[in-house]
Order: structure tokens, then C-alpha cells, then sequence
């Protein structure tokens, strides 16, 4: 790349990568369940990105080599979490090649020495390099781009390719790491580095943006619901010296938790760190040099926090319907109130205006019936007329106590929990059929209501 002009060029790029990784940050969080599932991936690639654009905004570099020494330290130093630290060495193994002075405009060629050089810079800066996660996906890039550099692509034509790469090896992350599978999700730190090649493609084709996943639905429980961390304090920091002794200071800084990353030159090095103990582990900072850009966050608050935030965008079940609704033809306001409350906590209701010379019809009853969230429905006619709309009778007789018994065993059939009876308003004494009733279902509650509905001395719901 040469500086005429192309500077421009240059920002549209970084900022068309950190555009589509913006879009993307809130997914990215969700899925970041390695190495601790704290939430910020998304977040951390975007303010690194962030540091990498205003590198290339604020640059007055006269050369190639200079401006790629201002964009790798613009990451170094805007580097956050351990995503971004990585991602750090990634831009900077990136801009090592592109720096070079004997490489031509940026083409095919030069785009798969360049990602080479980054998958390189990356897994030098992890001690224990893990497949499964951005590193795997930095790297199958690369082979994508030194294979298909043979061909001679136009750099669009490549970019669009390395998106196709990136989607199957972002897919794949889970088969190469555990804990992924059993959470059921993908790398988060593979899938911001996705978005990113999929912004510069988009840019570079001259196409739009393309509109972002959809949050992943439906996150499993293993995936919402993770172990904290063994060390409680996410630690970053800067050290700014002279020959610091990038070796030396990590092996240190080993002793005081995991997760660890150091990474820089002899004149700055980032650290990363989780551990118990941040104070020991800036003091090992200052022993060598000046320490900055200090952030310390609580890890497990923060997956606390995802926790919480995932399991608020989940939506509630559908209620479980209830077993049993009723259908009640009421007249007056008086009745409906009745009946309205005696409905509560017992299950659906559904009133239907009637009573004498106001008979509701069968399609009135059908459709209450239907408006209820229940498995079955009892109908309460409360008027001879409509009995035959209602359904077939159940009993009959002359004796009052012998059919409201047989109509009580009728409702009874099934298990029930209470049997409510409510006294009309010519209603006879109920005593002896609540004893016959109570000493043939001992464990029913039977409950009387002075309904005060005309014409019929008795009505029965069984919940």
C-alpha cells in the first residue's frame, strides 16, 4: 500500500469492519462462554477496532512502515479483555507485512501474507494456544487466502471467500472445543473476528453493509447458565519502559492466575490476567516500568449479569391451560360479579349476557367456550331454554336432593378440589346434601355462596 491518497481508503476500511462488528456486539456478548463466560467479547473487539480507527484518524505518518508501527500500537494500547489482546496481535502481525516496503498495492498476494503473518502473531502471543476459538479461525483465513492467491482473484472477489471460509470455521469452533459443545453455542471471539472480515469485504466490494444476525434464539441453559471463573478480577494493563523483558515479566505475572497474555515490544507491553490478587499483579507491573490504561472488572459480576440479562430476554412459557373453564349465562351486573369472583383462582370464565326472554344461542355458547384457556369447559344455562343449546341433562327427577346429588357426582367424577354451590333465590336448606356430599368425597372442600339468581334453586361448579 502506498500513502497517496490511500489513507482514506484506509479508514473507510477499518471503519466499515468496526461498523459490522457494532451491529453484531450485543450477539457476540451473548455468546462468550470461553475462557469465562463474562459477557464482553462483543464488546471488547469493538473498543479495540475502536482504538484501531482513531489510530488511523490521528496518524501523521509519511511512510508505510510508520503507519503501520501507529495502527499495531493503536491496538496494543486500545487492546481490551482477552479478545482484544489477541485481536492486538493480529493487526499487528497484519501490518508487520503490509508495512514492508518492497510489497505492491494491496492485492491478493499481499492479502494472504498479510493474514499469515497476523495467524502467526497470534498464536505466538498465547502461551498455550486452544483451538476452538479466534485463533482457529485467524488461521484456516489465512490457508483460505494462500490458497486461492494462486488463482490471482481480485482482492473482492478473495475478501468474499474468506467470509465463506470464516462462516465454516466459526461453525465448526463447537467440534473443537468442550465447553462451546456442551453450551451449544460458537466461539464469540471467532464470530467478532467473522464480522469484521465480512465488514472489510462489504467495503472494499463497495456493497452495503449487510444487515446483522439475528441474536441467537433461544440460548440453551447450559449456554445462560455457566460456572464463574476460578479468579474473580479481569486485569489489563499497559507497561511502558525501556527493554522490558516481555518473557521475564510473564513469567511472573504466571504465578498469580490464568488466562494470561503478554504481549508488546521492548518499549510496551499489554498484559492480561485473571487473578485474585490485581494489586500484585500492577505492582509486577511497576517493578519494570510505568503502568497505564489500568481496567480491572469484577468477572463474577459480570456473569452474574449475562446471566441475568439472557434470562430476561427469554419469554415467559405459555401458561399451562387450566383443566377445567366455565361457561356461565348470567343476567345482571350483580351475577356477573358473582360469578367473576368466585372464578378467580379456580380457572377461566366466560359470561355470557341471557337469562328469560333474552336466551344467548348455541353459537354465543360455542364461541365463550372457545375463548377459554382450558381443556374442557362446564356450562352453566341458568335457564331451562337453553339447556338444550347448552348440552345433553345429566339427571332429572323430581327430588331435588336426589338429582342436585346425582349432578354433584356427575361433576365429581374426575378428581376434584372444590365443589362450590351457589343457592338460588327459592333455594331449599342445603345441609343434608352438603353432609351427603362431604361423607361421600371426605376430602373435597364444598363451598356455599349465596348466589341469589332467580328460577333456579341451585347451581354447581366443580374445580
Amino acid at each position: 500500500m502506498n500513502l497517496n491518497g490511500d489513507l482514506e481508503v484506509l479508514q473507510k476500511i477499518v471503519d466499515g469492519a468496526l461498523a459490522s462488528l457494532e451491529a453484531s456486539r450485543q450477539r457476540i456478548d451473548d455468546l462468550n462462554v470461553y475462557p469465562v463466560p463474562d459477557g464482553d467479547t462483543g464488546t471488547n473487539l469493538t473498543m479495540t477496532v475502536r482504538a484501531v480507527s482513531e489510530a488511523v484518524e490521528q496518524t501523521s505518518a509519511a511512510s508505510r512502515q510508520s503507519l503501520a508501527r501507529d495502527i499495531a500500537r493503536g491496538a496494543l494500547m486500545g487492546a481490551r479483555g482477552n479478545s482484544g489482546v489477541i485481536f492486538s496481535q493480529i493487526v499487528r502481525g497484519a501490518a508487520d507485512v503490509l508495512g514492508e516496503t518492497d510489497l505492491p498495492r494491496i492485492d491478493a498476494n499481499s492479502a494472504a501474507l498479510a493474514l499469515r503473518g497476523a495467524s502467526d502473531a497470534a498464536y505466538r502471543a498465547v502461551r498455550r494456544p486452544v483451538e476452538g476459538t479466534m485463533l482457529s479461525v485467524i488461521r484456516e483465513l489465512a490457508e483460505e487466502a494462500e490458497a486461492r492467491a494462486l488463482e490471482g482473484p481480485a482482492i473482492g472477489d478473495l475478501l468474499i471467500e474468506l467470509v465463506r471460509r470464516g462462516e465454516i470455521a466459526v461453525a465448526r469452533t463447537p467440534e473443537q472445543l468442550q465447553v462451546l459443545r456442551d453450551a451449544g453455542v460458537v466461539d464469540a471471539g471467532g464470530a467478532g473476528l467473522l464480522e469484521l472480515v465480512r465488514g472489510v469485504a462489504a467495503t472494499v466490494s463497495g456493497e452495503p453493509l449487510p444487515p446483522p444476525r439475528a441474536a441467537e434464539a433461544g440460548l440453551s441453559f447450559e449456554a445462560v447458565h455457566q460456572e464463574l471463573s476460578p479468579y474473580r478480577y479481569c486485569t489489563v494493563f499497559l507497561v511502558e519502559g525501556h527493554d522490558l523483558d516481555r518473557d521475564a515479566l510473564e513469567a511472573k505475572l504466571e504465578q498469580l492466575g490464568d488466562s494470561l497474555l503478554v504481549v508488546g515490544d521492548e518499549n510496551a507491553l499489554k498484559a492480561h490476567l485473571h487473578t485474585d490478587d490485581p494489586g500484585a499483579a500492577l505492582s509486577l507491573g511497576t517493578e519494570v516500568g510505568t503502568i497505564d490504561r489500568i481496567e480491572i472488572a469484577n468477572m463474577h459480576e459480570q456473569t452474574q449479569q449475562r446471566e441475568e440479562r439472557l434470562l430476561a430476554a427469554v419469554p415467559d412459557p405459555p401458561a399451562e391451560p387450566a383443566a377445567t373453564g366455565v361457561v356461565a349465562v348470567v343476567a345482571g351486573e350483580g351475577n356477573r360479579r358473582l360469578f367473576e369472583t368466585l372464578a378467580q383462582g379456580m380457572g377461566p370464565i366466560a359470561i355470557v349476557e341471557g337469562g328469560q326472554t333474552m336466551n344467548p344461542s348455541t353459537a354465543d355458547l360455542l364461541t365463550a367456550v372457545q375463548s377459554l384457556a382450558s381443556e374442557e369447559a362446564i356450562l352453566l344455562p341458568n335457564n331451562s331454554n337453553i339447556v338444550l343449546a347448552a348440552g345433553e341433562p345429566v339427571a332429572g327427577g323430581t327430588d331435588f336432593e336426589e338429582v342436585a346429588a346425582a349432578v354433584a357426582e356427575r361433576l365429581l367424577a374426575e378428581p376434584r378440589d372444590l365443589l362450590t354451590l351457589l343457592a338460588g333465590l327459592d333455594a331449599p336448606p342445603l345441609e343434608e346434601l352438603v353432609e351427603r356430599i362431604a361423607a361421600a368425597h371426605p376430602d373435597l372442600d364444598v363451598d356455599v355462596q349465596d348466589g341469589g339468581q332467580p328460577h333456579y334453586p341451585l347451581l354447581l361448579s366443580a374445580e
